[in-house]
């Protein structure tokens, strides 16, 4: 079992940056991969990124690659998400995601363990 808990979201405005945390319980943080997902109001949960229990393997949504960069500390059970150049279109409730899979997955059923989410707000 593992808890996550997310921090770091807030209200911005366009063009500037967030860094998102996600604090994880557990000895085994390390066998995790990890994803960032977020939920804007009617509509679904879509993967942001997710990064590989080294590290070394990362994917990104379309939507944000070369703007947002996740990254882990395994030594710190935390797992980031730095946001750049923030849009309106980023407005959403992130959410911290945890997997057993061997493999980097966009699906949210491969994500056996969520935080309860934080808020990102971009204004114009």
């Amino acid at each position: 079992q593992v808890q996550l808990v997310e921090s770091g979201g807030g209200l911005v405005q366009a063009g500037g940056s967030l860094r998102l945390s996600c604090a994880a319980s557990g000895r085994t943080f390390n066998r995790y991969v990890m994803g960032w997902f977020r939920q804007a109001p009617g509509k679904e949960r879509e993967l942001v990124s997710a990064i590989s229990w080294t590290g070394y393997i990362t994917r990104y949504a379309g939507s944000v690659k070369g703007r947002f960069t996740i990254s882990r500390d395994n030594a710190k059970n935390t797992v980031f998400l730095q946001m750049n150049s923030l849009k309106l279109e980023d407005t959403a409730v992130y959410y911290c995601a945890a997997s057993t899979d061997s493999s980097v997955s966009g699906t949210l059923a491969e994500y056996s363990y969520w935080g309860r989410g934080t808020q990102v707000t971009v204004s114009s």
